[in-house]
């Protein structure tokens, strides 16, 4: 249970059920099926993705953006073939409102492991980034095919502040630089998850206390810093979004 995120991920009113790479932890999403086949309260969920897939995707990689906006990470442990799964059902389905997918190429190795890793949400408008990423990243939108059940992929021009404005429909959105322009601040910090927050409401966020370059640039850039300590808790390569999962969201004002 330490990384709750990573086993299953609720997107709207259902939850994709994750295929973890390693074979060690596939048992770990034993939980979360069990969870959505007998509990009163979730037991009708819609189930997005199934983990008797043969394809590997984790929930560091899934990041619900907005209520029709999903994120995902093609990483070193989420394949492309299960974001097309994922996609096809929350694309289709009469219960999801997600009406586009947007699948970030990252670097596959350890460092990198996850979307979340690289790229959070902390406000409407605004998103951590790890500076290692930028001018690099290729992101594709996948949304409704021509046929029920298809979808269309389209690699997306422009930088990623760009992107992003243009899948949220925002005029504009902010990125915040882990480590800001230090390269060695930057390394560091985000093999810390410097990255890697977790957003209680727009605008606050929690953190690892540890990050003392990025929290100062998140504060003074106007965020609201839960911050908490992680001498521990960051051995295991995770940050407050990996250990975490929120059931339900308020929809933003």
């Amino acid at each position: 249970m330490y990384f709750t995120r990573d086993t299953f991920s609720v997107i709207g009113t259902g939850v994709s059920l994750n295929r973890m790479r390693s074979a060690t932890r596939r048992r770990e999403s034993l939980f979360g099926r069990y969870l959505f086949m007998y509990h009163p309260e979730y037991e009708h969920a819609p189930i997005w993705y199934d983990p008797a897939s043969p394809y590997h995707i984790e929930g560091g990689d899934i990041l619900v953006l907005s209520a029709s906006v999903i994120g995902v990470g093609i990483s070193e442990r989420t394949q492309p073939a299960a974001i097309d799964r994922l996609a096809k059902h929350l694309l289709w389905s009469e219960d999801s409102q997600v009406r586009a997918v947007y699948a970030f190429s990252i670097p596959h190795k350890r460092s990198f492991m996850h979307l979340d890793t690289v790229f959070t949400q902390v406000d409407v408008d605004t998103f951590t980034v790890h500076p290692g990423i930028l001018g690099t990243l290729k992101v594709f939108s996948i949304t409704r095919g021509a046929h029920e059940g298809e979808t269309r992929i389209s690699q997306m021009e422009g930088t990623l502040d760009q992107v992003l404005a243009s899948a949220l429909g925002l005029p504009a959105v902010r990125l915040i630089k882990c480590g800001g322009d230090d390269p060695i601040a930057a390394a560091r910090e985000q093999w810390n998850d410097g990255s890697n927050t977790l957003a209680v409401r727009p605008g606050t966020v929690m953190v690892y206390q540890r990050n003392a370059v990025t929290n100062d640039i998140l504060y003074h850039a106007g965020v609201n810093l839960l911050e908490i300590p992680s001498a521990e808790l960051s051995r295991g390569r995770g940050g407050p979004h990996c250990m975490s999962m929120a059931f339900w969201r308020d929809a933003v004002k």
